[in-house]
């Protein structure tokens, strides 16, 4: 049992890497999206809206096979073809599975935080003009603060997704908890592993969301 542990916690590790990196590129990532998504250009509009369809119109797991597999064979092809190699756009594992995961989540953080920023009147936009403000301290004075807490029970909801689909990695061989897990239900033939995972998933996002809970009531004066 303690062995078995070991190795639960090493794979969760595992799952923690993958949770915050996704989450290091994916949240700032979103930004732009979510301006671009709102965008007057029409060209701007059209590319981000396409990028989102792909993102939230296909699974998850078809993205992180395409990200780690399409590269490779598209080399061998141009080698094969051209005797030209891109072998500079092949991934290993893990950096597969941040770069499909980032771009998957930041396509639904983007949508979360337009729509949050939509929400806000166009009264405060005119009302901050009035009182002299620019445009850039109108948005990080009284815009932000808002659409953060407008934004958080939604974004919530897609970081506890999150913590449960790092459990997708083992896809593409990434030995992450639940991976660890089925090894070693395999190699004892028992599912206790996995209900032992399920604790750790469980755990995991119990404080993922009771971090959110404190924050929506530290902003609850923007109520």
């Amino acid at each position: 049992m303690i062995k078995m542990i070991g190795i639960m916690l090493w794979g969760a590790g595992i799952s923690l890497e993958v949770f915050f990196l996704t989450l290091l590129f994916s949240v700032p990532l979103a930004m732009p999206i979510a301006f671009g998504r709102m965008s007057k250009n029409r060209v701007v509009r059209t590319i981000i809206n396409l990028y989102l369809l792909i993102m939230r119109g296909t699974p998850l797991i078809l993205q992180l096979i395409f990200i780690y597999f399409a590269p490779k064979y598209l080399n061998k092809f141009l080698v094969d073809t051209f005797a030209v190699s891109l072998g500079f756009l092949s991934f290993n594992r893990f950096t597969a599975v941040i770069i499909a995961f980032a771009l998957n989540y930041a396509a639904y953080f983007a949508e979360i935080y337009r729509g949050g920023i939509e929400s806000i009147t166009k009264g405060q936009y005119e009302a901050a003009k009035v009182l002299g403000f620019t445009n850039p301290q109108t948005f990080f004075r009284i815009v932000l603060p808002q659409v953060i807490k407008r934004i958080l029970p939604a974004s919530g909801n897609e970081v506890i997704t999150l913590v449960k689909d790092t459990a997708l990695a083992q896809v593409i061989g990434v030995a992450e908890l639940f991976h660890a897990a089925q090894n070693a239900a395999a190699r004892e033939f028992s599912t206790t592993p996995i209900f032992v995972a399920g604790l750790f998933y469980f755990i995991m996002n119990w404080v993922v969301s009771f971090a959110f809970t404190t924050w929506e009531k530290k902003l609850s004066y923007y109520s």
